[in-house]
C-alpha cells in the first residue's frame, strides 16, 4: 500500500487541521447561533440573549476551579453537589443574619474548605481523585439535604437577591459580570502565577513535577481548594438568582462542567488547555441546552445530544 504525499507548494491536510484546531470551538458557536437563529424565532433576541447569559454564568463559575483540576490531570465530580450543599448553607445564614452581599464571603470560605477536605484525602491519603470526589459527591449531597429538609427553600433578601439579577450593564444581569470578571481573574492566575504554571507542570507527568522539586502534594490541595471556592461562588450566586436552594440545585452540573471544561478544550489527561478555554465550553453547552429547550426538544433526548458532544470533542 502507497501513502499519498502532498505535492510540492501543497499543504498537508493535517497540517490544515492542527492550524485551525485551536478555532474549531469558536466556529462551533458560530455555527449553533446561525442553526437556532434559523431554527426558531425566539433564540436570537435579547431577551433570550440575557437569560442565556444568566444561565451560562453559574455553570462558568463552576468551572473555573475544576478546570485546574483537570489541568493537573485529577477530577472533581463534586461541584455540583459543593454548589448545592453552599446554597443550601447560604439560604439558613440568610434566614438567620441578613448579610446582604457579604453573604458571598462565606459562601467562598465553605467552598474552599469543602475542596480542601478532598484536596488532603487525595493528596495524603492516595486514592484516586475520581474515588475521591465521587465519595464526597454523595456526602455533600446528603448533608444538603438533610439542611434543606427535603424541600426548597427561600429567603427574603433584597440586597442578596439583587446581586444576581440587577443589571449594572443593560440586558446584562449582574451574575454574568460577576462570571466575566472571575473568569478574566482566573486567566491571570493560569498564565501570570506560579500556581497557574505548577497546574501545567504536574498535569505534564507529575513524576517529572517531583523530581524537579515542586511541592505537588500541596498544589494538588490548593486546586481542590479553588474548585471548591469556586463552587461556593456559583453556588451563592444560583440561590441569589433562582430566589431558592433546592434539592436539586446544581444537579445537572455533574455533566455540564466536566463537558465544558472538555468541549472547550482542556484534555482530561492534564497539562493541555486552560481556563482561556473553557469561556468557550460553557459557551457550547449553553447555547445547546437554550436552542434545543427552544425547539422543544424533549430533556433526555437533549442528554443525548450532550453526551455525544463530549465523546465527539474528546
Amino acid at each position: 500500500m502507497t501513502m499519498s504525499l502532498p505535492r510540492q507548494g501543497q499543504e498537508d491536510p493535517l497540517a490544515i487541521v492542527r492550524r485551525l484546531r485551536p478555532w474549531l470551538p469558536i466556529m462551533v458557536v458560530l455555527a449553533m447561533v446561525l442553526f437556532f437563529s434559523l431554527a426558531t424565532d425566539s433564540f436570537f433576541t435579547l431577551r433570550n440573549f440575557t437569560a442565556i447569559t444568566g444561565q451560562a454564568s453559574t455553570l462558568l463559575l463552576a468551572c473555573l476551579g475544576a478546570t485546574f483540576v483537570i489541568l493537573m490531570g485529577s477530577i472533581d465530580l463534586s461541584v455540583g453537589a459543593m454548589v448545592l450543599l453552599v446554597g443550601a448553607i447560604t439560604v439558613k445564614l440568610l434566614g438567620v443574619y441578613d448579610f446582604g452581599m457579604a453573604t458571598l464571603l462565606p459562601a467562598i470560605l465553605v467552598g474552599a474548605l469543602l475542596g480542601m477536605a478532598n484536596g488532603f484525602v487525595f493528596a495524603f491519603g492516595g486514592i484516586p481523585s475520581f474515588v475521591v470526589t465521587l465519595g464526597s459527591l454523595s456526602v455533600f449531597t446528603g448533608a444538603a439535604w438533610l439542611i434543606l429538609e427535603g424541600r426548597a427553600l427561600r429567603f427574603a433578601s433584597y440586597a442578596f437577591e439583587e446581586l444576581a439579577i440587577g443589571q449594572l450593564i443593560p440586558a446584562l444581569p449582574n451574575i454574568a459580570l460577576i462570571a466575566i470578571l472571575a473568569w478574566a481573574a482566573m486567566v491571570f492566575v493560569c498564565f501570570r502565577t506560579r500556581f497557574g504554571r505548577y497546574m501545567y507542570v504536574i498535569g505534564g507527568g507529575e513524576a517529572v513535577a517531583r523530581t524537579a522539586g515542586l511541592p505537588v502534594r500541596r498544589y494538588k490541595i490548593y486546586a481542590f481548594a479553588l474548585s471548591g471556592a469556586a463552587a461556593g461562588l456559583a453556588g451563592a450566586l444560583a440561590v441569589a438568582r433562582v430566589g431558592a436552594a433546592g434539592p436539586t440545585l446544581g444537579s445537572d452540573l455533574l455533566l455540564n462542567t466536566l463537558a465544558a471544561i472538555v468541549v472547550g478544550g482542556t484534555s482530561l489527561s492534564g497539562g493541555v488547555g486552560g481556563v482561556h478555554r473553557t469561556l468557550i465550553g460553557v459557551l457550547i453547552i449553553s447555547l445547546l441546552d437554550s436552542g434545543l429547550n427552544q425547539m422543544g426538544v424533549n430533556q433526555y433526548v437533549q442528554m443525548i445530544v450532550k453526551g455525544l458532544v463530549v465523546i465527539l470533542a474528546v
